[in-house]
Protein backbone atom coordinates (compact mmCIF):
# COMPACT_ATOMS: atom_id res chain seq x y z
CA UNK A 1 0.00 0.00 0.00
CA UNK A 2 1.44 3.38 -1.02
CA UNK A 3 0.60 6.74 0.60
CA UNK A 4 -2.00 7.74 -2.02
CA UNK A 5 -3.83 4.46 -1.47
CA UNK A 6 -3.71 5.02 2.29
CA UNK A 7 -5.30 8.47 1.90
CA UNK A 8 -7.96 7.13 -0.46
CA UNK A 9 -8.78 4.19 1.84
CA UNK A 10 -9.13 6.35 4.94
CA UNK A 11 -11.26 8.92 3.08
CA UNK A 12 -13.63 6.24 1.77
CA UNK A 13 -13.86 4.61 5.20
CA UNK A 14 -14.66 7.95 6.81
CA UNK A 15 -17.35 8.74 4.23
CA UNK A 16 -18.90 5.31 4.54
CA UNK A 17 -19.30 5.42 8.31
CA UNK A 18 -20.37 9.06 8.25
CA UNK A 19 -23.20 8.10 5.91
CA UNK A 20 -24.07 5.06 8.03
CA UNK A 21 -24.21 7.18 11.20
CA UNK A 22 -26.37 9.78 9.51
CA UNK A 23 -28.71 7.07 8.20
CA UNK A 24 -29.00 5.41 11.62
CA UNK A 25 -29.88 8.70 13.31
CA UNK A 26 -32.39 9.54 10.59
CA UNK A 27 -34.15 6.18 10.95
CA UNK A 28 -34.43 6.63 14.72
CA UNK A 29 -35.63 10.20 14.28
CA UNK A 30 -38.28 9.19 11.73
CA UNK A 31 -39.60 6.36 13.93
CA UNK A 32 -39.62 8.54 17.03
CA UNK A 33 -41.57 11.27 15.26
CA UNK A 34 -44.06 8.77 13.81
CA UNK A 35 -44.63 7.20 17.23
CA UNK A 36 -45.16 10.59 18.87
CA UNK A 37 -47.70 11.44 16.19
CA UNK A 38 -49.34 8.06 16.75
CA UNK A 39 -49.58 8.62 20.51
CA UNK A 40 -51.13 12.06 20.02
CA UNK A 41 -53.78 10.82 17.58
CA UNK A 42 -54.57 7.80 19.79
CA UNK A 43 -55.00 10.07 22.79
CA UNK A 44 -57.27 12.40 20.80
CA UNK A 45 -59.45 9.40 19.91
CA UNK A 46 -59.24 7.17 23.00
CA UNK A 47 -57.64 9.07 25.87
CA UNK A 48 -59.66 8.82 29.07
CA UNK A 49 -59.29 12.54 29.87
CA UNK A 50 -59.03 13.82 26.28
CA UNK A 51 -62.08 16.07 26.73
CA UNK A 52 -60.19 18.00 29.42
CA UNK A 53 -57.65 19.27 26.88
CA UNK A 54 -59.65 19.51 23.66
CA UNK A 55 -58.09 21.83 21.07
CA UNK A 56 -55.42 22.90 23.58
CA UNK A 57 -53.92 19.40 23.76
CA UNK A 58 -50.75 20.06 21.76
CA UNK A 59 -50.09 23.41 23.44
CA UNK A 60 -50.49 21.85 26.88
CA UNK A 61 -48.40 18.85 25.88
CA UNK A 62 -45.57 21.03 24.59
CA UNK A 63 -45.56 23.03 27.84
CA UNK A 64 -45.50 19.87 29.95
CA UNK A 65 -42.71 18.22 27.94
CA UNK A 66 -40.60 21.40 28.08
CA UNK A 67 -38.22 20.06 25.44
CA UNK A 68 -36.83 22.20 22.64
CA UNK A 69 -37.22 19.45 20.05
CA UNK A 70 -40.78 18.70 21.19
CA UNK A 71 -42.30 22.13 20.90
CA UNK A 72 -45.74 23.08 19.63
CA UNK A 73 -44.73 23.25 15.96
CA UNK A 74 -42.91 19.91 15.94
CA UNK A 75 -45.70 18.08 17.77
CA UNK A 76 -48.18 19.30 15.16
CA UNK A 77 -45.75 18.18 12.46
CA UNK A 78 -45.38 14.70 14.01
CA UNK A 79 -49.16 14.36 14.18
CA UNK A 80 -49.42 15.34 10.52
CA UNK A 81 -46.62 12.88 9.67
CA UNK A 82 -48.47 9.99 11.31
CA UNK A 83 -51.75 10.82 9.57
CA UNK A 84 -50.02 11.02 6.17
CA UNK A 85 -47.96 7.85 6.73
CA UNK A 86 -50.07 5.69 9.06
CA UNK A 87 -49.11 2.63 6.94
CA UNK A 88 -45.64 2.78 8.55
CA UNK A 89 -47.15 0.71 11.36
CA UNK A 90 -45.94 -2.21 9.22
CA UNK A 91 -42.39 -1.09 9.93
CA UNK A 92 -43.13 -0.77 13.64
CA UNK A 93 -44.31 -4.39 13.82
CA UNK A 94 -41.08 -5.52 12.16
CA UNK A 95 -39.12 -3.68 14.81
CA UNK A 96 -41.14 -5.37 17.57
CA UNK A 97 -39.76 -8.74 16.40
CA UNK A 98 -36.14 -7.59 16.38
CA UNK A 99 -33.99 -8.96 19.23
CA UNK A 100 -32.41 -6.66 21.80
CA UNK A 101 -34.49 -3.72 20.64
CA UNK A 102 -35.75 -1.20 23.17
CA UNK A 103 -38.53 0.14 20.96
CA UNK A 104 -41.17 -2.37 22.20
CA UNK A 105 -40.40 -1.34 25.78
CA UNK A 106 -40.92 2.30 24.82
CA UNK A 107 -44.25 1.43 23.20
CA UNK A 108 -45.42 -0.64 26.17
CA UNK A 109 -44.41 2.00 28.67
CA UNK A 110 -46.02 4.87 26.82
CA UNK A 111 -49.27 3.07 26.01
CA UNK A 112 -49.61 1.83 29.57
CA UNK A 113 -49.10 5.30 30.94
CA UNK A 114 -51.68 6.74 28.55
CA UNK A 115 -54.29 4.11 29.45
CA UNK A 116 -54.67 2.61 25.96
CA UNK A 117 -55.65 -1.03 25.54
CA UNK A 118 -54.28 -3.63 23.07
CA UNK A 119 -52.50 -1.05 20.91
CA UNK A 120 -49.81 -3.54 19.86
CA UNK A 121 -52.54 -5.94 18.69
CA UNK A 122 -54.21 -3.17 16.69
CA UNK A 123 -50.90 -2.29 15.02
CA UNK A 124 -50.36 -5.93 13.97
CA UNK A 125 -53.87 -6.22 12.52
CA UNK A 126 -53.55 -2.95 10.65
CA UNK A 127 -50.08 -3.88 9.38
CA UNK A 128 -51.39 -7.18 7.95
CA UNK A 129 -54.01 -5.28 5.97
CA UNK A 130 -51.46 -2.76 4.77
CA UNK A 131 -49.12 -5.47 3.49
CA UNK A 132 -51.80 -6.65 1.09
CA UNK A 133 -52.07 -3.15 -0.39
CA UNK A 134 -48.46 -2.03 -0.37
CA UNK A 135 -45.18 -3.92 -0.24
CA UNK A 136 -43.88 -3.98 3.32
CA UNK A 137 -40.26 -4.04 2.19
CA UNK A 138 -40.90 -0.81 0.33
CA UNK A 139 -42.15 0.81 3.53
CA UNK A 140 -38.98 -0.24 5.34
CA UNK A 141 -36.98 1.05 2.39
CA UNK A 142 -38.45 4.55 2.56
CA UNK A 143 -37.82 4.72 6.31
CA UNK A 144 -34.17 3.80 5.71
CA UNK A 145 -33.59 6.07 2.73
CA UNK A 146 -35.82 9.12 3.29
CA UNK A 147 -34.78 11.54 6.01
CA UNK A 148 -37.38 13.21 8.17
CA UNK A 149 -36.52 16.60 6.68
CA UNK A 150 -37.56 15.14 3.31
CA UNK A 151 -40.71 13.69 4.88
CA UNK A 152 -41.60 17.21 6.05
CA UNK A 153 -41.88 18.22 2.39
CA UNK A 154 -43.63 14.99 1.35
CA UNK A 155 -46.46 15.31 3.88
CA UNK A 156 -47.45 18.60 2.27
CA UNK A 157 -48.44 16.62 -0.85
CA UNK A 158 -52.05 15.48 -0.53
CA UNK A 159 -52.20 13.26 -3.63
CA UNK A 160 -50.79 9.85 -2.64
CA UNK A 161 -49.68 8.92 -6.16
CA UNK A 162 -47.78 12.16 -6.47
CA UNK A 163 -46.23 11.57 -3.05
CA UNK A 164 -45.03 8.09 -4.09
CA UNK A 165 -43.50 9.64 -7.22
CA UNK A 166 -41.34 11.90 -5.07
CA UNK A 167 -40.58 9.06 -2.64
CA UNK A 168 -39.10 7.13 -5.54
CA UNK A 169 -37.23 10.21 -6.72
CA UNK A 170 -35.65 10.60 -3.26
CA UNK A 171 -34.74 6.91 -2.99
CA UNK A 172 -33.11 6.87 -6.41
CA UNK A 173 -31.26 10.21 -6.26
CA UNK A 174 -31.02 11.28 -2.55
CA UNK A 175 -31.53 14.97 -3.40
CA UNK A 176 -31.04 17.75 -0.88
CA UNK A 177 -34.21 19.13 0.68
CA UNK A 178 -33.81 22.30 -1.37
CA UNK A 179 -33.53 20.25 -4.56
CA UNK A 180 -36.63 18.26 -3.61
CA UNK A 181 -38.58 21.46 -3.02
CA UNK A 182 -37.38 22.78 -6.37
CA UNK A 183 -38.59 19.66 -8.15
CA UNK A 184 -41.98 19.90 -6.45
CA UNK A 185 -42.33 23.61 -7.18
CA UNK A 186 -41.33 23.20 -10.84
CA UNK A 187 -44.04 20.53 -11.32
CA UNK A 188 -41.69 17.61 -12.04
CA UNK A 189 -44.50 15.11 -11.39
CA UNK A 190 -46.87 16.86 -13.77
CA UNK A 191 -44.20 17.30 -16.47
CA UNK A 192 -43.26 13.62 -16.41
CA UNK A 193 -46.94 12.68 -16.53
CA UNK A 194 -47.56 14.86 -19.58
CA UNK A 195 -44.60 13.46 -21.50
CA UNK A 196 -45.17 10.89 -24.21
CA UNK A 197 -42.79 8.42 -22.56
CA UNK A 198 -43.05 8.66 -18.77
CA UNK A 199 -40.32 6.08 -18.11
CA UNK A 200 -37.85 7.92 -20.32
CA UNK A 201 -38.82 11.30 -18.86
CA UNK A 202 -38.42 10.02 -15.29
CA UNK A 203 -34.99 8.57 -16.14
CA UNK A 204 -33.88 11.88 -17.64
CA UNK A 205 -35.11 13.69 -14.53
CA UNK A 206 -33.09 11.40 -12.24
CA UNK A 207 -29.89 12.09 -14.18
CA UNK A 208 -30.21 15.85 -13.60
CA UNK A 209 -30.42 15.68 -9.80
CA UNK A 210 -27.22 16.10 -7.78
CA UNK A 211 -27.16 13.71 -4.77
CA UNK A 212 -27.12 15.09 -1.26
CA UNK A 213 -23.87 14.79 0.70
CA UNK A 214 -23.75 13.15 4.12
CA UNK A 215 -22.75 16.47 5.67
CA UNK A 216 -25.91 18.07 4.25
CA UNK A 217 -28.04 15.58 6.16
CA UNK A 218 -26.05 16.15 9.33
CA UNK A 219 -26.90 19.87 9.21
CA UNK A 220 -30.60 19.08 9.60
CA UNK A 221 -32.18 21.12 12.37
CA UNK A 222 -34.23 18.08 13.41
CA UNK A 223 -31.11 15.99 13.86
CA UNK A 224 -29.57 18.59 16.14
CA UNK A 225 -32.75 18.96 18.19
CA UNK A 226 -32.98 15.16 18.40
CA UNK A 227 -29.38 14.83 19.60
CA UNK A 228 -29.73 17.70 22.08
CA UNK A 229 -26.98 19.82 20.51
CA UNK A 230 -26.70 23.59 20.62
CA UNK A 231 -28.55 25.60 17.94
CA UNK A 232 -25.37 27.46 17.06
CA UNK A 233 -24.15 24.21 15.49
CA UNK A 234 -26.97 24.16 12.94
CA UNK A 235 -25.24 26.18 10.26
CA UNK A 236 -22.10 25.06 8.49
CA UNK A 237 -20.16 27.93 6.84
CA UNK A 238 -17.24 27.83 4.50
CA UNK A 239 -13.93 28.98 5.93
CA UNK A 240 -13.89 32.26 4.04
CA UNK A 241 -17.39 33.20 5.12
CA UNK A 242 -16.56 32.36 8.73
CA UNK A 243 -13.37 34.43 8.67
CA UNK A 244 -15.11 37.48 7.20
CA UNK A 245 -18.08 37.23 9.55
CA UNK A 246 -15.78 36.90 12.56
CA UNK A 247 -13.93 40.05 11.58
CA UNK A 248 -17.04 41.86 10.32
CA UNK A 249 -18.69 41.56 13.70
CA UNK A 250 -15.66 43.12 15.41
CA UNK A 251 -15.25 45.66 12.58
CA UNK A 252 -18.76 47.08 12.86
CA UNK A 253 -18.63 47.13 16.65
CA UNK A 254 -15.33 48.99 16.46
CA UNK A 255 -16.94 51.63 14.24
CA UNK A 256 -19.25 52.58 17.07
CA UNK A 257 -22.18 54.68 15.90
CA UNK A 258 -24.54 53.05 18.39
CA UNK A 259 -24.29 49.42 17.24
CA UNK A 260 -25.32 46.88 19.87
CA UNK A 261 -24.61 43.29 18.85
CA UNK A 262 -27.57 40.90 19.26
CA UNK A 263 -26.95 37.65 17.38
CA UNK A 264 -25.04 35.74 14.75
CA UNK A 265 -26.86 33.26 12.50
CA UNK A 266 -30.18 34.36 14.00
CA UNK A 267 -32.82 31.74 13.25
CA UNK A 268 -36.24 32.71 11.89
CA UNK A 269 -39.23 30.46 11.15
CA UNK A 270 -41.17 31.47 8.03
CA UNK A 271 -43.85 29.14 6.63
CA UNK A 272 -42.46 26.09 8.46
CA UNK A 273 -38.97 26.71 7.08
CA UNK A 274 -35.94 28.03 8.96
CA UNK A 275 -33.86 30.93 7.66
CA UNK A 276 -30.74 32.49 9.17
CA UNK A 277 -29.54 36.10 9.29
CA UNK A 278 -25.75 36.34 9.40
CA UNK A 279 -25.53 39.21 11.91
CA UNK A 280 -28.15 41.15 13.85
CA UNK A 281 -27.49 44.47 15.61
CA UNK A 282 -29.71 46.95 17.39
CA UNK A 283 -28.83 50.59 16.79
CA UNK A 284 -29.47 52.59 19.93
CA UNK A 285 -29.39 55.97 18.13
CA UNK A 286 -31.56 55.01 15.17
CA UNK A 287 -33.70 52.78 17.42
CA UNK A 288 -33.97 49.98 14.90
CA UNK A 289 -32.56 46.57 14.07
CA UNK A 290 -29.76 46.31 11.52
CA UNK A 291 -29.54 42.98 9.66
CA UNK A 292 -26.26 42.18 7.89
CA UNK A 293 -26.09 39.48 5.18
CA UNK A 294 -22.80 38.36 3.64
CA UNK A 295 -22.62 36.61 0.26
CA UNK A 296 -19.29 35.26 -0.91
CA UNK A 297 -20.16 35.60 -4.57
CA UNK A 298 -21.06 38.43 -6.95
CA UNK A 299 -24.23 40.41 -6.39
CA UNK A 300 -27.46 38.81 -7.57
CA UNK A 301 -30.97 40.20 -7.39
CA UNK A 302 -32.12 37.21 -5.36
CA UNK A 303 -29.66 38.21 -2.63
CA UNK A 304 -31.45 41.51 -2.19
CA UNK A 305 -34.83 39.78 -2.34
CA UNK A 306 -33.72 37.40 0.41
CA UNK A 307 -32.52 40.24 2.61
CA UNK A 308 -35.75 42.16 2.04
CA UNK A 309 -37.65 39.09 3.23
CA UNK A 310 -35.63 39.07 6.45
CA UNK A 311 -36.16 42.80 6.92
CA UNK A 312 -39.91 42.40 6.35
CA UNK A 313 -39.98 39.55 8.89
CA UNK A 314 -38.29 41.72 11.52
CA UNK A 315 -40.67 44.58 10.71
CA UNK A 316 -43.73 42.35 11.22
CA UNK A 317 -42.60 39.91 13.93
CA UNK A 318 -39.79 41.52 15.96
CA UNK A 319 -40.12 45.33 15.72
CA UNK A 320 -41.73 46.95 18.76
CA UNK A 321 -44.17 49.82 18.50
CA UNK A 322 -41.53 52.34 19.62
CA UNK A 323 -38.89 51.03 17.15
CA UNK A 324 -38.12 52.47 13.74
CA UNK A 325 -38.29 50.12 10.72
CA UNK A 326 -35.39 47.64 10.50
CA UNK A 327 -32.52 48.10 8.05
CA UNK A 328 -30.73 45.53 5.92
CA UNK A 329 -27.09 45.69 4.78
CA UNK A 330 -26.03 43.32 2.02
CA UNK A 331 -22.34 42.61 1.47
CA UNK A 332 -21.40 40.79 -1.73
CA UNK A 333 -17.98 39.86 -3.01
CA UNK A 334 -16.45 37.50 -5.54
CA UNK A 335 -14.05 37.31 -8.48
CA UNK A 336 -12.56 40.70 -7.74
CA UNK A 337 -15.96 42.41 -7.65
CA UNK A 338 -17.40 44.02 -4.59
CA UNK A 339 -20.75 45.61 -3.93
CA UNK A 340 -22.49 46.96 -0.87
CA UNK A 341 -26.24 47.44 -0.95
CA UNK A 342 -28.48 48.91 1.71
CA UNK A 343 -31.98 47.47 1.67
CA UNK A 344 -34.44 50.26 2.38
CA UNK A 345 -37.48 48.03 2.76
CA UNK A 346 -40.24 49.92 4.58
CA UNK A 347 -38.16 53.09 4.89
CA UNK A 348 -40.90 55.55 3.96
CA UNK A 349 -39.71 58.37 6.17
CA UNK A 350 -37.15 60.27 4.07
CA UNK A 351 -35.85 62.17 7.09
CA UNK A 352 -35.11 58.89 8.80
CA UNK A 353 -33.40 57.58 5.68
CA UNK A 354 -31.12 60.62 5.72
CA UNK A 355 -30.41 60.08 9.40
CA UNK A 356 -29.55 56.40 8.97
CA UNK A 357 -27.21 57.21 6.07
CA UNK A 358 -25.30 59.49 8.40
CA UNK A 359 -25.21 57.03 11.29
CA UNK A 360 -24.30 53.80 9.49
CA UNK A 361 -20.78 53.01 8.23
CA UNK A 362 -20.01 54.50 4.84
CA UNK A 363 -20.14 52.16 1.87
CA UNK A 364 -16.50 52.95 1.13
CA UNK A 365 -15.49 51.71 4.57
CA UNK A 366 -17.31 48.43 4.11
CA UNK A 367 -15.90 47.97 0.60
CA UNK A 368 -12.37 48.60 1.88
CA UNK A 369 -12.93 46.08 4.66
CA UNK A 370 -14.07 43.38 2.20
CA UNK A 371 -11.07 44.01 -0.07
CA UNK A 372 -8.65 43.77 2.85
CA UNK A 373 -10.18 40.48 4.07
CA UNK A 374 -9.87 38.97 0.61
CA UNK A 375 -6.21 40.02 0.38
CA UNK A 376 -5.45 38.62 3.84
CA UNK A 377 -7.16 35.35 2.96
CA UNK A 378 -5.00 34.84 -0.10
Amino acid sequence: MNFELLVDTISKTHSHFQQQASKAINVSLTLRNWLIGFYIVEFEQKGEDRATYGTKLIDTLADSLNNKGLGNRNLKLFRQFYLAYNELNAVITRLVDLPNNSLPEIMQLSTAQLGFQNIEKEIVQSATAQFTERNGSYLWHIVQHISFTHFVELIKIKDKTKRVFFELLIIKTTPSVQELKRQIDTLAYERVGLSGNTELAFGQLLQKIVPEQATDAIKSIYLFDFMGLNASQLVEERDLETAILDHLQAFILELGHGFCFEARQQRMLIDDEYFFVDLVFYHRILKCHVLVELKIDAFKHEHLSQLNTYVAYYREEVKRTDDNPPIGILLCTGKGKKLVEYALSGMDNHLFVSKYLLELPKKEQLEAFIQKELRDWK
